[in-house]
């Protein structure tokens, strides 16, 4: 009897036990599973880890979070390149054709002086060629009388030799005895030092005067001469950085003032004397464009020469005129000598005017000859002045 109710009670625990099982499943069934809005996705939700971007840099040295500045090292700044202006020697000879236009006159007066016979209206044809060529009355006058006389003994109107006849005329005229060279020899001071050879460049504005002055440092750099440029146009702001740029370009140096209507004279000055510091050979002194009715202005130019003769005495005063100004640039020329002592003619824009013979005015007018010539844009485009190579050039 004991054993069978042990067996029965052995039974009722079984099935109370799988009956709680069967209730506990079924309400998982029905109850939807809940979770943890602070518990991380599984592993096939997360999302995945972007990949670093390939780089051939060095790796990134590692930081405590903060951003971190990195500084590149300065850039070597480049060494300005230094050209080598074209030889002085021939220059006018290689720009021959650039004068084609004030080749104009020389082929007038050989078309007239060819014809069978020359008139009175051929005559008077001839001066009027001359004159508008800016050759000047006084000139024009003296080249007739002997065109006249010589024309009348030679007897013929053969080209040739009537070319030949007007080559020596105008070659008279323009007058190769005169010295055309530029003074670039030191000199020695009183105290017995030496010191650079000084040139100061003048001019009214518009005529090129502070490229003249960097074409003409240029001219003497290619010459192995030693130059030191000095940018006494304080007036203009863009002179002195116009004058420097032209120096750069050569390894010439520019003395200058930062402030714009700084005392020209002042800076004069400082560029000779550190000509003579350095030892250069020529110094060459840019001065500001001036109206030649400016009395203060021209006053002014006038204490210039005076202020840098107290380092060195001025070895040329150039006056730069532009050829196609004709009688303007006489009247400029004139005024300018006045108030300095001219040396020498630079004449720019040679090359744009038909207008050649302003070369024979502008030195019987002054009695100072004509040393440099502008025949171009281009920076080389400077060239001493050659008598024979100008007329030949003229009936070419």
């Amino acid at each position: 009897m004991t054993d069978q109710l042990w067996a029965i009670l052995a039974v009722v625990v079984l099935v109370l036990i799988a009956g709680g099982a069967a209730l506990t499943t079924g309400l998982r069934r029905r109850r939807p599973p809940q979770l943890r809005t602070d518990e991380p996705p599984r592993a096939e939700e997360r999302p995945l880890p972007e990949e670093p971007a390939a780089s051939t840099d060095s790796p990134a040295p590692e930081t405590d979070g903060t951003a971190v500045a990195v500084e590149e090292p300065p850039a070597t700044p480049e060494a300005p390149t230094v050209e080598r202006p074209a030889p002085v020697a021939g220059r006018m000879v290689r720009l021959r054709d650039r004068l084609a236009r004030s080749g104009a006159i020389g082929r007038s007066l050989l078309a007239i002086l060819s014809r069978d016979s020359l008139s009175e209206t051929d005559w008077e044809e001839i001066e009027e060629t001359l004159l508008l060529a800016d050759v000047g009355i006084g000139p024009t006058t003296e080249l007739m009388d002997r065109l006249r006389t010589r024309v009348q003994v030679l007897g013929t109107n053969d080209p040739a030799a009537v070319r030949d006849v007007l080559r020596e005329e105008l070659l008279e005229l323009v007058d190769p005895s005169m010295d055309r060279s530029l003074t670039t020899t030191k000199g020695v001071g009183d105290d017995g030092e030496p010191h650079p050879a000084t040139i100061l460049v003048v001019g009214v504005n518009g005529t090129g005067k502070t490229t003249t002055v960097g074409k003409l440092a240029r001219v003497l750099v290619a010459e192995d001469l030693d130059v030191v440029l000095g940018a006494a146009d304080t007036f203009r702001a863009a002179a002195a950085d116009q004058l420097q740029t032209w120096g750069e370009r050569v390894g010439v140096r520019t003395v200058r003032s930062d402030r714009e209507g700084a005392d020209p004279a002042a800076v004069a000055f400082d560029a000779v004397k550190t000509g003579r510091e350095t030892g250069a050979d020529v110094v060459l002194v840019d001065t500001a464009g001036r109206l030649q009715n400016k009395a203060d202005l021209m006053g002014e130019l006038g204490k210039i020469k005076r202020v840098i003769s107290r380092q060195a005495p001025v070895s040329e005063v150039l006056l730069v005129l532009d050829a196609t100004t004709g009688q303007n640039g006489l009247r400029q020329a004139q005024v300018f000598a006045d108030v300095v002592d001219i040396t020498g003619i630079v004449l720019t824009k040679l090359d744009g005017t038909a207008k050649g013979g302003i070369v024979v005015a502008v030195q019987r007018e002054l009695g100072v000859p004509v040393k440099l010539v502008g025949l171009g844009e281009g920076a080389d485009d400077l060239a001493p002045f050659e008598p024979e190579q100008f007329v030949d050039a003229l009936l070419a």
